[in-house]
């Protein structure tokens, strides 16, 4: 700690110190102030401005240093000094109290925490970036958290000190009045009725202007749209992806009478486009790759692939699946299901129009869950030279020779690698330095190199600059370090991201806006500037996978019908995903690059699964789990695996993470032998020895040859000042 920060921490441990020593706190309680009413009411008597200002620093400094006692001097201001002056005082000494203790916070502990906790004050920091100013007020309205707790977390976010100040005079002072009044009723030492009422007041104030707060800014918001005076729904769902069928699910569930509008087909992306389809061509291209390696088990074998019938069994793959989401399966929840595009015409209504004609439906609550599409760039030649993206190339049925694929993110990573086993000849082009790049780069580098060795050309840092048609030949040119590289084709995929589906829905003439990635604005719970009004899914962001959406939807069903009672914020913190290539890519929670970009301390541990007898066994040894953990414990903070099954072995991870499970526990557990998921306790193990310092082992050493009877004491004691040296070494690191 640098020297300015160590004497202000001296000198306010000293200050709090001394209050407690000299027992000041006596000062402070009710029945010490009616004891000695007469003797302060003299003193304020004969020296009424000396009075006042001794009280305003005694108010400050008690603030400041969060000490006990801030309600009965606000109650004492009113007591003393009467309505207007002591409101004046306690309201002008609270807030000026709180900002110092707000600074102080601030410059002794702000950096320490965020490095340390990043990933815990991350929602508490999105939130004053957007909307600082209106989240203090409300806590300062809400009596959940103690006056001085509030002061001290502001100091550990981003909130401007000025904000602070006038945020916290404003919020304050309607809570500060109801104090003073019941002071000036305390002064009169009877109980009356307008003593009790003062701290009925007290008690219910927060509340009431939260809730008033709240109500005028509804009133306003909803104010120019009509209210129809009965609903044909409790809910209205636009979009019957994964997170629209949840929410029509939940819906249900609930006994609302819900509406489910889909546009083209139900499912959504994820069962006609995405993950369905995708994995059941990956798991013919996964096929095929087995049988050219057969020969290293011992087997003669070689395959023909008929394309034609690869994509008719991905076809069939999703027939299969369909009535998982079907609009009979559905119906018979009790959701009704229209097929039509739908438009909001107010926070109430909904146009849609089907084949038979135009319909409006009224209903209290609105979901949005239109899904994504994927994005296609403006690059010249790409629409004249014809193209297919993830949601249209199943429609193919001859294998593209030399397939030109752009984008190294998950879908161009998995098609290239499909596409190139079942025998395409792959160019992924890929503008950033690597593929994968949400990933550490030891990831990318391990999936770079097995798609090099399967013939796949990756071609990072190459920019797409136009397309040209060539007597027939269809070539991309490109650029590279300043020099243009020309690649030629016979189809090309692109697979560059998905955008948020958002047009046409009426967004505009309800001022709802969408956020810098495209995806609708709502606040921590799914919300968008109408309340009744919830978002989810791709949609929403900040993630485009199927479970995320799935867990989403619950979050904006039940705040969308019921929000008005109780809302629940949802919960991102632990989330997982996979990338379905070879090795398989799995993760949760922080990795090591996010970890540095967030300035949050961790210690890394790896197991490499090329040591694993099952993998060995398998032919399948490659890859590695990496673990990241808070310093000095085994809570898990995130989880890297590459590797077989890297997905199917990342869900002991997730669940530790959800329940708050450390390393300890998983080493602790028994995996069956042998299995791919040995490699999680060799994992927690390699933590285990990691944690035993030096000085531990030459202790244990000495106290083992001790024992035998080979040495005497002193190695013992020798291992003990070792010990101590190790502790000394890991107390100044932490410093």
């Amino acid at each position: 700690m640098h020297r300015p920060k160590l004497l202000l921490a001296l000198a306010i441990t000293l200050a709090i110190a001394a209050f407690f020593a000299f027992d000041l706190t006596r000062f402070l309680r009710l029945d010490a102030f009616l004891a000695q009413k007469d003797t302060i009411a003299a003193w304020h008597a004969a020296h009424p401005w000396t009075a006042a200002v001794a009280f305003f620093a005694a108010y400050v400094a008690v603030t400041a240093l969060s000490l006990p006692g801030a309600a009965l001097m606000t109650v004492a201001a009113g007591a003393l000094f009467g309505l207007a002056l002591g409101t004046v005082l306690a309201s002008f000494a609270s807030s000026i109290g709180a900002t110092l203790a707000f600074l102080a916070a601030r410059f002794l502990l702000r950096d320490w925490v965020q490095t340390r906790l990043g990933d815990w004050l991350e929602p508490i920091n999105q939130g004053m970036e957007r909307e600082g100013a209106f989240y203090l007020f409300a806590l300062r309205l809400v009596p959940l958290f103690p006056f001085f707790v509030i002061n001290l977390l502001m100091g550990l976010t981003s909130i401007r000190a000025r904000t602070f100040y006038w945020v916290s005079q404003v919020g304050m002072l309607a809570g500060t009045l109801a104090y003073v009044y019941a002071g000036t009723q305390l002064g009169q030492f009877k109980l009356s009725g307008q003593l009790i009422g003062a701290f009925v007041l007290l008690g219910l104030f927060p509340l009431l202007a939260k809730r008033a707060l709240d109500a005028i800014k509804a009133r306003r918001l909803y104010a120019k749209w009509p209210r129809p005076a009965t609903f044909d729904y409790n809910l209205v769902v636009i979009g019957a992806g994964s997170a629209g069928l949840v929410s029509a699910y939940i819906g249900a569930a609930t006994r609302a009478r819900v509406a489910l509008i889909e546009r083209d087909k139900m499912g959504g992306d994820c069962l006609n486009t995405g993950c369905v389809p995708s994995k059941a061509l990956i798991r013919a291209a996964t096929l095929r790759s087995h049988i050219a390696r057969s020969a290293e088990f011992g087997i003669q074998a070689s395959a023909h692939v008929d394309f034609a019938q690869v994509m008719e069994r991905v076809a069939r793959v999703v027939q299969a699946v369909e009535p998982h989401d079907s609009v009979q399966r559905y119906t018979e929840l009790g959701v009704e299901c229209i097929q039509g595009t739908a438009q909001l015409t107010s926070p109430w209504t909904v146009q849609v129009q089907t084949r038979s004609g135009s319909r409006t439906l009224t209903t209290r609550a609105i979901v949005i869950a239109t899904g994504a599409s994927a994005f296609v760039p403006p690059i010249p030649g790409l629409q004249q030279i014809g193209y297919v993206t993830s949601d249209t190339l199943w429609s193919l049925r001859e294998l593209p020779p030399r397939l030109l694929v752009l984008g190294g993110g998950p879908i161009g990573s998995e098609l290239s690698q499909a596409f190139a086993r079942l025998g395409s000849q792959v160019t992924q082009v890929e503008m950033l330095p690597r593929i994968l790049a949400r990933e550490d780069p030891d990831v990318s580098q391990i999936v770079t190199e097995r798609f090099r060795r399967e013939g796949i050309r990756v071609l990072v840092g190459h920019t797409a600059r136009h397309f040209l048609d060539e007597g027939g030949r269809k070539i991309l040119v490109a650029e590279h370090q300043g020099a243009e590289v020309r690649i030629e084709f016979d189809q090309v995929l692109v697979a560059v991201g998905r955008a948020a589906r958002t047009q046409n829905l009426g967004l505009e003439l309800l001022g709802i806006g969408t956020a810098r990635g495209g995806t609708i604005q709502t606040d921590p719970f799914l919300r968008t500037k109408y309340p009744n009004i919830t978002v989810c899914g791709d949609v929403a962001g900040p993630y485009q996978f199927t479970h995320t959406a799935a867990h989403q939807a619950w979050y904006a069903a039940v705040n969308a019908l019921f929000g008005r009672y109780r809302a629940f914020r949802a919960d991102y913190r632990v989330i997982p995903w996979s990338t379905f290539v070879d090795p398989e890519v799995a993760h949760v929670g922080l990795n090591e690059q996010e970890a540095r970009e967030r300035k949050v301390a961790v210690d890394v541990t790896a197991y490499g699964i090329d040591d694993l007898d099952r993998a060995i066994a398998d032919g399948e040894a490659y890859g590695f789990i990496k673990v990241l953990t808070r310093p000095g414990t085994d809570r898990i903070l995130g989880v890297t695996i590459v590797g077989p099954h890297a997905g199917d072995l990342l869900a002991e991870y997730v669940l530790a993470m959800k329940q708050n499970i450390g390393l300890n526990r998983i080493l602790g557990t028994i995996h069956v032998y042998p299995t791919l998921a040995e490699a999680n306790k060799y994992v927690a193990g390699n933590w285990r020895r990691a944690q035993v310092t030096l000085g531990q082992w030459a202790l244990l050493a000495a106290l083992q040859a001790w024992m035998r009877g080979a040495q005497g004491i002193w190695p013992v004691v020798a291992g003990i000042g070792a010990l101590l040296r190790d502790r000394r070494k890991a107390y100044a690191a932490a410093r």
